[in-house]
């Protein structure tokens, strides 16, 4: 027996991103999470509206280029308007639960917290280590990197394999702690200014700091001037990046 459209058609759902203004428009060529990735369309509802994107039903979620990908949308979106992020993962049924579920049960408690964020935006601030410098760091700071780098140098390849392979781990160790230290110090930073921050995910393994900042716009100058505060501190080791409105 020939299977039906319905056998074959996959069944879908609504993934969402977060909550904005009902006049904000989306991007068409902006593509979301899942295989294949769906374009980011707007679910209105009186003032506010929720940014969401088509999946797959029952395909899983939790891919770094999915995870990477809910946090570019929502930062994107942070530079141009105010957006209340949903953590990812959440996912309903389909638009029309997007809007019933959603947006209408909770339409004035959105648009109460996306008026409060007028006049702030959100920046990041994002640091890669420089290679040479950090490794130059680890080998000062560990006898054994040293030690496994020396012996690594005396023995042919095929016989330092499992001295590369014991330094690798200690090197990506160390840069884990190194990158928990570094985010620790940027978040006093900008919690001593009084801006909100959230701590992100690295995006490359030799991610320094990657910190989201909700500050008023009206005092970016600060903003800006603790960023360059710190990239002086870290020269040469790490080159740091504040983005935010207007910027890439």
């Amino acid at each position: 027996m020939m299977p039906t459209r319905d056998d074959t058609a996959q069944q879908t759902a609504s993934y969402v991103y977060g909550i904005v203004p009902a006049d904000v428009e989306t991007d068409p060529e902006v593509r979301g999470v899942g295989d294949p990735p769906s374009p980011i369309t707007a679910v209105r509802h009186g003032e506010v509206a929720a940014l969401v994107s088509e999946i797959v039903a029952d395909r899983p979620l939790g891919r770094p280029e999915e995870l990477t990908a809910h946090a570019q949308i929502l930062d994107a979106t942070a530079g141009e308007a105010p957006v209340l992020p949903l953590r990812f993962g959440a996912v309903l049924a389909d638009e029309n639960a997007v809007t019933d579920e959603l947006l209408a049960a909770h339409h004035d408690e959105f648009l109460a917290a996306l008026r409060e964020l007028e006049g702030h935006a959100q920046y990041i601030v994002k640091g890669r280590y420089d290679e040479k410098a950090v490794l130059r760091e680890i080998l000062s700071e560990s006898e054994e990197a040293a030690r496994l780098r020396d012996e690594i140098a005396e023995l042919p390849e095929d016989a330092s394999r499992n001295a590369r392979i014991a330094l690798g781990e200690l090197v990506n160790n160390a840069i884990a702690a190194k990158r928990e230290a570094d985010t620790r110090r940027t978040v006093r930073a900008l919690d001593s200014l009084g801006f909100a921050t959230s701590v992100r995910q690295p995006t490359h393994e030799e991610d320094a700091v990657h910190v989201a900042c909700l500050a008023e716009t009206a005092k970016q100058d600060q903003l800006e001037d603790s960023v360059g505060e710190l990239a002086r501190e870290w020269e040469g080791r790490v080159h740091l990046r504040l983005l935010g409105q207007q910027q890439e």
